[in-house]
C-alpha cells in the first residue's frame, strides 16, 4: 500500500477541506436564512492511536455516512448535545409549536436530517474536487462520547492512519458548534489525489 502524496497535490487536501465545509455553511445557510461560517482549524494525517487525544471530551450526537464510491470509508459529524437540542428547534421550528411536545424521535429524525444534509454539502464539494460522483448510504445515529464514535468509525477502515479535518461550525443567533470527521480509504484517497492534474501558468 502507498500512502506516498505528490508534493505538488498537498494543496488539494486543503482545497477538500474547504470546498467541503463551505458545501456544510451553504446548506446551513439555506436552512436558516442566516450567514453561516464554517472553517476548517487542522487538517493532516493523523495515527489512529493519537486521534482521541484530539477530541473535546463529553457526549456527541450525530451521524456517520459510508461512502459508497472511491474513496470509500466514512464521514461523521458530530454535535454537542446543547447543539443538538438547537437543531431540533431548527428542523422542527415550522411542524411543533412546543418543543416540549417533542419526542425522543422526532428529535432523532431532526439530528439524522441536519447530519446528513451536512454531510451531503461535504461530499459535494468533494466530489467537485476529485471529479466524480460520490454516493452515499442512509445516515447511522450515533450518541456516544466523542472518542468513542471515532475510535469505532476508524476501527471499520482497518487504516492505521486517518484523514483528521477538524472544523468548527458558526451560526450567529445559534451558536451551534459541530465537528466533522473525514475517514476515506486512505489508499483510495491518495491515489484520486495523485490523479488530479496540476494546472500550470
Amino acid at each position: 500500500m502507498t500512502l506516498m502524496v505528490d508534493i505538488r497535490k498537498l494543496s488539494f487536501i486543503n482545497e477538500m477541506a474547504k470546498v467541503g465545509t463551505n458545501g456544510v455553511a451553504d446548506n446551513m445557510s439555506k436552512l436558516t436564512g442566516e450567514d453561516a461560517q464554517m472553517e476548517v482549524t487542522k487538517t493532516n494525517f493523523i495515527d489512529v492511536d493519537d486521534i482521541e487525544a484530539q477530541l473535546e471530551p463529553g457526549k456527541r450526537v450525530g451521524v456517520r455516512v459510508r461512502l459508497l464510491n472511491e474513496p470509500h470509508g466514512h464521514i461523521l459529524v458530530l454535535f454537542p448535545e446543547k447543539s443538538a437540542k438547537k437543531i431540533t428547534a431548527i428542523m422542527l421550528n415550522d411542524v411543533v409549536e412546543d418543543m416540549s411536545d417533542v419526542s425522543g424521535k422526532m428529535a432523532r429524525s431532526a439530528v439524522e436530517e441536519m447530519g446528513n444534509m451536512m454531510v451531503s454539502g461535504f461530499i459535494d464539494g468533494w466530489a467537485d474536487v476529485l471529479g466524480c460522483a460520490i454516493d452515499t448510504a442512509a445516515p447511522q445515529l450515533v450518541y456516544a462520547s466523542a472518542g468513542d464514535i471515532v475510535t469505532r468509525t476508524v476501527g471499520l477502515g482497518g487504516d492505521d492512519l486517518a484523514l483528521f479535518f477538524d472544523s468548527d461550525l458558526t451560526v450567529p443567533s445559534y451558536q451551534i458548534e459541530a465537528e466533522i470527521y473525514a475517514f476515506p480509504d486512505l489508499e483510495e484517497f491518495v491515489e484520486m489525489i495523485n490523479g488530479i492534474e496540476v494546472q500550470t501558468a
